[in-house]
């Protein structure tokens, strides 16, 4: 199963262990180097996009401060999949750092 990227990273910033919403935005933030940054529209229709595919669920719920958290965690087969596509991943990167050794001449075009 090919993810997304927002999923994926996503994914992993549970890996860890349970968030609420904002410590994955923040998460995922520091794991894309600021490149990713979710606004809570997007994270949660992600996260409803995931629990319906049984990769991640609530695992606990909370008043703090009046505002209502939610904590989220990986399922087991969210951490099977999760795993999955860091080896697709990981093949992929290694396919093309052979293919770009094959001409390193075409880098300086």
């Amino acid at each position: 199963m090919a993810l997304r990227e927002q999923s994926y990273l996503i994914l992993l910033a549970l890996a860890d262990g349970p968030l609420h919403g904002y410590g994955v935005i923040k998460v995922v933030r520091d794991l894309s180097e600021e490149r990713v940054r979710l606004g809570a529209g997007t994270l949660y229709g992600a996260l409803d996009r995931l629990s319906s595919d049984g990769l991640v669920s609530v695992v606990k719920e909370e008043v703090v401060a009046g505002r209502h958290r939610r904590y989220y965690d990986l399922t087991g087969h969210g951490r099977t999949v999760l795993a999955e596509e860091t080896s697709r991943l990981t093949r992929l990167a290694a396919t093309a750092r052979h293919r770009l050794s094959l001409r390193p001449e075409w880098g300086t075009r």
